[in-house]
């Protein structure tokens, strides 16, 4: 099978076309970060305008890249939720109309499936059963997966995903939108021991997550400070390591109380540099590995809904011809994926 992937869910459209035998064969993602730069976050208008503009010829551009016609492609998968409502709808009435027309079966995706399988894309790939960290702007989920398609609910945020603790916190920094990048890389010039931040909820039992509160202190701390740049700097060090250590005590606690020896970490947050070095040295403690995409592939890409849709294409599963459109939809509410 050969599989057209359509990620429309935020502020990144994101086409690929993935091969069953191949791989992936061509992928193409464009930011709209600069378009909603001015506004300090994503305005969901601008978003499904500009996903309108681009979807088309993106899509072109990778079948010609691949040398893939019509006839060539036996599936399209698209991101059906959750995400921003209309960002979804063009997305999916793309997909779906195009699979119409090439009487080829559609399937919507749910957006963190598609990033908790993007380490499949890898050479050195994970297999179930493992434990999985999906951090991205809008979740932070620990989940068990026993096989893919099985999915079993650990830990969630209560609150604000640590993408979005990282984006608030970089506003509160002065820094522009999106903020977590550039927060990380403040952090590098920051002096450790300086400011000390709680690590929430880590001193109960349980593998929840609650980031408001840390946010809500950091800025009482920039309230008090001046703003040099080098405060700035320590802060940003402060911030990141109080959400990297917290990060690390709850995959810790979800690999002893599962008994696994496997983390998969992916989504956004999960191209952070030093999550990475902590989470390694974590895992090297417990002789377990650790599995990540590469960078491209952690923030929203076609490639993870093209494979995502490939696993489930290939034991049949489709949806009929409505367009489906889900902004909020529970990765446990998935169904099983069953041999063809």
């Amino acid at each position: 099978m050969r599989i057209l992937g359509i990620e429309t869910s935020c502020d990144e459209t994101g086409v690929a076309l993935v091969d069953e035998r191949d791989g992936l064969l061509a992928h193409s993602v464009y930011s709209q970060a600069s378009l909603h730069a001015d506004y300090g976050g994503v305005v969901p208008e601008l978003a499904s305008r500009d996903h309108i503009r681009k979807t088309l010829p993106l899509i072109h551009q990778i079948m010609s890249d691949s040398a893939t016609g019509p006839q060539d492609i036996t599936g399209v998968a698209y991101t059906a939720g959750p995400g921003l409502m209309g960002a979804l709808l063009v997305g999916a009435s793309i997909a779906r109309s195009l699979a119409w027309a090439w009487r080829i079966p559609a399937l919507g995706v749910h957006h963190m499936e598609g990033h908790l399988v993007a380490p499949m894309l890898e050479d050195h790939a994970p297999e179930p059963p493992f434990v999985a960290l999906l951090i991205s702007g809008g979740h932070t989920l620990l989940v068990k997966v026993p096989a893919y398609g099985r999915y079993e609910l650990l830990g969630e945020s209560l609150d604000d995903a640590v993408g979005e603790a990282f984006d608030k916190t970089a506003k509160l920094l002065g820094l522009e939108y999106p903020g977590g990048p550039l927060l990380a890389e403040l952090a590098t010039k920051g002096q450790p021991d300086r400011f000390q931040f709680p690590r929430p909820m880590t001193n109960r039992p349980g593998l929840d997550f609650s980031f408001s509160g840390l946010k809500t202190f950091v800025a009482n701390t920039v309230s008090k400070q001046a703003k040099d740049p080098q405060t700035r700097a320590d802060i940003a060090l402060a911030f990141e390591q109080a959400v990297i250590d917290t990060l690390t005590i709850k995959c810790r606690r979800a690999l002893d109380h599962t008994g696994l020896n496997t983390l998969v970490v992916a989504g956004g947050v999960s191209a952070n540099q030093q999550l990475r070095i902590a989470l390694r040295k974590m895992a090297d403690d417990l002789n377990a590995e650790v599995f990540y995409p590469r960078p491209i592939f952690c923030t929203d890409n076609g490639a993870m809904i093209a494979y995502a849709g490939l696993l489930r294409l290939m034991t049949g599963q489709a949806d009929d011809l409505s367009i489906q459109a889900k902004p909020r939809w529970s990765l446990m509410d998935l169904p099983q994926i069953s041999p063809k």
